[in-house]
């Protein structure tokens, strides 16, 4: 076994259910994120090809003149913010695919081979479900174009309409992370895994509302250190090229240093949706158990059969 194993099938307090997490993460982070680094190599490296093409196209229509060696045409610099938006859109799109299906997989295989999961194992459930993942993505858009429709029209009324808009939002975030969740975990169809979720959801109501909004803000807080570095550094920069008449828009180094950081807070960004969707699967598993009272009966049985 390679770390301490936590036992997730369990009923637990609200609290306990987040002490679950973060103890899950203390134990386990190191292997998480070896296997999240190599499942999302392209992924980083597509993400700072889009961050260059955004911030060279933006500092480049800012400066309304070209010295990056680029050429002197405008519509050269809105090429480069349109190639930049589109590419940005598709990984952000694919890696936010990749990481709900490695983070609900990883999760599912740790509990299955109580701690022993192998970047194999992992795989091999992330091939066998890949059809039901394609659906659930597709029937999760058409969802959410009806929670956009939903949210315009609660955006006209005041204080009240805000609640209840961030409380759909809570309950959509966590029926998703449920429903992939219960796709890996019980091998459900894609209706079947939606409608687990949506039931998890709503009959669990204020602890998903809880849960989510606690996750949300100590996940912001992780990702708020982890961007602090790099925008300090930044502001630095920013502070001293001010004081020493530096054009940033034309500097080199400026571009090399924006497209940098920029990367950072998007690879930041998409490792939250992947420590979210862990976060999810701690909370799947105390509600399964809750519900079908699956783990504590196997273990009735055994002790029945020991006497």
């Amino acid at each position: 076994m390679k770390t301490k194993y936590i036992e997730l099938r369990t009923r637990n307090t609200f609290g306990s259910i987040i002490d679950n997490y973060f103890t899950f993460l203390k134990y386990n982070f190191k292997d998480y994120i070896n296997l999240y680094l190599r499942y999302n190599a392209l992924s980083v490296i597509f993400v700072l090809l889009s961050s260059y093409l955004l911030v060279t196209g933006f500092m480049g229509l800012a400066s309304r003149d070209f010295r990056f060696g680029m050429g002197s045409d405008e519509t050269e610099t809105q090429l480069y913010l349109g190639f930049g938006a589109i590419l940005l859109v598709l990984i952000y799109f694919i890696t936010a695919l990749i990481n709900y299906s490695f983070s609900s997989s990883y999760i599912t295989q740790y509990v299955k081979t109580q701690g022993n999961q192998t970047s194999k194992n992992i795989w091999d459930s992330i091939k066998d479900n890949i059809g039901n993942i394609f659906l659930f993505i597709l029937l999760g858009i058409l969802i959410y174009i009806g929670y956009f429709v939903i949210s315009l029209v609660l955006a006209f009324i005041p204080v009240v309409g805000t609640l209840v808009q961030y409380a759909i939002s809570f309950i959509l975030s966590t029926m998703f992370g449920i429903a992939f969740m219960a796709i890996f975990s019980n091998e459900l169809s894609t209706v079947e895994a939606l409608k687990e979720g949506w039931d998890f959801s709503i009959n669990n109501f204020l602890k998903v509302i809880g849960y989510s909004f606690v996750i949300g803000f100590l996940n912001m807080m992780i990702m708020t250190l982890i961007l602090a570095i790099p925008g300090f550094l930044l502001s630095i920069y920013i502070y001293f090229s001010a004081e020493s008449n530096i054009d940033i828009v034309t500097s080199n180094f400026a571009s090399i240093l924006f497209t940098i950081s920029f990367a950072v807070f998007l690879l930041t960004l998409i490792f939250s949706q992947a420590l979210s969707q862990l976060a999810y699967g701690v909370l799947f598993y105390n509600l399964h158990e809750e519900k079908y009272n699956t783990y504590l009966q196997s273990k009735i049985d055994l002790i029945g059969k020991d006497e």
